[in-house]
């Protein structure tokens, strides 16, 4: 079967389920609601079971990533704020997959990178299966579906002369991935560049754009990104962020007990809270 919005939860014994949603929603209002149940694997097969179960809590909608390939710089307006010029090819880096993190989870702050700890919302594009120099006008047919998520960043370890102009260290730690709240089909979002999502940190907007402002289609991406190369079935593709991000506000970065909020028009919300340890 197909799905719309496919969920991963423990219900009220801990047995850990696949659901469906009915509707777009935020990850706090998935927390004890009842839902069908589904069992399968969704890059397998998933069959109903005519039973309904009570979602204690929510988790990661993937039980594991491969890795994530991360997108940098793919918004107009990000490039503009940054004041960088736009690259001939999208600027690639990775995260590994101890980076995944769930819709309501907290992210857990070293002590060693507190000190400019900042968000950056996304889409999030889950591939479906394997695939090699996949050409641009099939990229779609390698997609599950979509989630939302936070590339949560160190800057003080990716900004020069600490890093020597690599992103992926500040980006890579556990749990600096969230993602969720669901897997939204491509029967739910025919077009990936046709949405909205907004960042909320502690209740204030910082990020607002549609996705049409990507420099960078996604059928794009993955042509880039399958180049004599296997995009392995399970990755997650983080297609960059917007304007708005705390490097370029006045006192913005994320404190300790910051809640980020990213939503996205028919994905639904994840909200995390940062813990300093």
């Amino acid at each position: 079967m197909t799905f719309d919005r496919l969920i991963r939860f423990a219900d009220e014994t801990g047995s850990v389920r696949y659901g469906e949603l009915t509707a777009e929603l935020a990850a706090n209002q998935i927390v004890g609601i009842e839902v069908d149940v589904l069992e399968g694997h969704p890059f397998e097969a998933l069959s109903r079971t005519g039973e309904k179960a009570t979602v204690k809590k929510l988790l990661s909608p993937l039980e594991s990533v491969p890795i994530f390939e991360c997108i940098g710089l793919n918004y107009r307006q990000h490039a503009s704020e940054a004041k960088l010029s736009i690259a001939e090819h999208p600027v690639v880096f990775t995260k590994p997959g101890d980076a995944l993190n769930g819709p309501l989870d907290d992210v857990l702050i070293h002590k060693d990178i507190q000190t400019q700890l900042d968000y950056e919302g996304e889409l999030c594009v889950i591939i479906g299966k394997d695939g090699k120099n996949i050409k641009e006008a099939d990229a779609l047919e390698y997609v599950l579906g979509y989630a939302i998520g936070n590339d949560v960043s160190a800057r003080n370890f990716q900004l020069p002369p600490f890093s020597g102009g690599q992103f992926g260290y500040a980006k890579s730690f556990d749990g600096f991935a969230p993602i969720g709240p669901a897997i939204t089909s491509k029967n739910v979002i025919p077009d990936p560049h046709q949405l909205e999502y907004v960042t909320i940190v502690d209740g204030e907007t910082r990020q607002k754009t549609p996705t049409s402002d990507m420099i960078w289609t996604v059928p794009q991406i993955i042509t880039h990104l399958s180049r004599n190369t296997t995009l392995r079935m399970g990755t997650v593709i983080m297609t960059g962020t917007p304007s708005g991000v705390g490097l370029f506000i006045p006192n913005g970065f994320l404190k300790d007990g910051s809640v980020v909020e990213v939503k996205c028009t028919k994905i639904g919300s994840i909200q995390n809270k940062m813990v300093f340890e």
